[in-house]
């Protein structure tokens, strides 16, 4: 299921043509590092895994949507950086990347 949320989201940003090819790089990358941090968490917290992929799935939904509510985009990023709080001390790594993808799409200017 997280696989294919990820995958979903990864088809997502290549398909979209509300960003340039530079921005889908950097924001591919940024998620398949993110692929690798909830996989791993995934192992001890599903749940929680699942819950972050699919803030993901919403956060830049909202962010490659050809007209944009910067409202409901808020509202998912603020979801998806809630999402990985508790995990600062445990999975430091995947709040770092969390955090980027957050600041990614919220400054993208799509």
């Amino acid at each position: 299921m997280i696989q294919d949320t990820i995958s979903k989201i990864e088809e997502n940003i290549k398909n979209t043509q509300n960003i340039n090819d530079e921005k889908k790089e950097a924001i591919l990358g940024l998620i398949n590092s993110l692929k690798e941090e909830v996989i791993e968490l995934s192992k001890t917290n599903h749940e929680d895994a699942t819950t972050v992929a699919n803030f993901t799935k919403v956060s830049t939904h909202e962010a490659t949507k050809s007209t944009k509510d910067e409202e409901l985009l808020g509202l998912s990023l603020k979801g998806l950086s809630q999402s990985v709080t508790k995990f600062e001390a445990s999975h430091p790594d995947l709040v770092a990347v969390v955090n980027s993808i957050c600041s990614s799409l919220s400054n993208s200017g799509f």
